[in-house]
């Protein structure tokens, strides 16, 4: 286990928490804010969105040191970068087998926002392929595998013994935002269950259902949160009441891998509900072997 890794990622969590700043309730007007390495144009994943939208830059483009330097830029002087998470796999051989084995290997890169950046050129030409944003009412019934979804009862929740979601009438969740983002949370929940992604934090119970504050319903929050991008929703309920921040601030500083776990299942669950296989996406949820190779990160930002 990478703890170093881990450790600095979690601190930068724990950071924006105690500034009263809730990574993952940043919303998104529309996916071309979603950040993206200006090279590759490939979005970034798993925890790295919440890490780099937590900075608030305007533009979604990012980029290494390198990456600037061959475009004949550079960085502006006391500018820090915001390190992020990307995995490479070290082969490694038992001593007493010979078996080989791939293991997953944490590593931190720094990365730059354009906004630090000079001499890059005209980055407004550099724009995200436009798209039209995806249906909520689509994602909802394009999803695999769909659970049973239940109207008409006094709360949201998941029953993974009967594998249903039961929602209150849209009308009293108020405005479609609103009844989306609950849905989409207990979807997300219902990816868990055995017969989808078996995700231990559903399937044994690990505190799901008993704390607001367990591994589970984070996965839950986040998870919403790349549905609510993918279909442009930014009227979100949201709770970022002082008890709810020290909640999550105790977790953190009790679970140093907490953020970035939850973040890796939180993708894999919503790419579960859109279909998409993950691709170059490891068990940590982040990237793998990033091109052009980065530098090692420095300070956060």
């Amino acid at each position: 286990m990478n703890i170093q890794v881990y450790d600095q990622i979690t601190a930068r969590m724990i950071a924006l928490l105690e500034q009263g700043t809730v990574p993952w309730h940043k919303p998104w007007k529309a996916r071309t804010a979603w950040p993206r390495n200006l090279v590759t144009k490939k979005p970034y994943r798993g925890v790295n969105v919440f890490l780099l939208t937590s900075t608030s830059y305007q533009s979604p483009w990012w980029l290494t040191v390198s990456q600037a330097t061959d475009r004949g830029g550079s960085i502006l002087k006391g500018e820090k970068p915001c390190a992020v998470l990307f995995s490479d796999r070290k082969t490694m051989t038992d001593k007493e087998t010979g078996e080989e084995r791939n293991i997953p290997l944490l590593r931190l890169y720094s990365l730059f926002n354009v906004a630090q950046c000079e001499g890059l050129g005209d980055i407004s030409k550099e724009m995200p392929e436009s798209e039209v944003p995806a249906k909520p009412a689509e994602i909802v019934a394009k999803m695999p595998m769909k659970p049973r979804i239940k109207h008409g009862m006094t709360e949201s929740c998941y029953s993974p013994r009967e594998d249903c979601v039961s929602l209150p009438l849209q009308k009293r969740l108020g405005r479609e935002g609103e009844y989306y983002s609950a849905l989409f949370r207990e979807l997300i929940h219902a990816t868990g269950h055995e017969r989808r992604l078996n995700r231990r934090t559903l399937t044994e119970k690990a505190g799901y259902g008993v704390s607001p504050y367990c591994k589970e319903e984070l996965i839950a929050e986040m998870g919403a949160v790349f549905l609510c991008a993918e279909a442009e929703i930014v009227e979100r309920t949201i709770d970022n009441s002082p008890a709810y921040v020290q909640g999550w601030l105790e977790q953190l500083k009790n679970d140093r891998t907490l953020i970035v776990q939850a973040a890796a299942q939180a993708q894999r669950a919503a790419d579960f509900i859109l279909g998409k296989l993950p691709q170059e996406f490891d068990g940590n949820g982040v990237e793998s072997n990033p091109q052009p190779e980065p530098e090692p990160a420095q300070e956060t930002a």
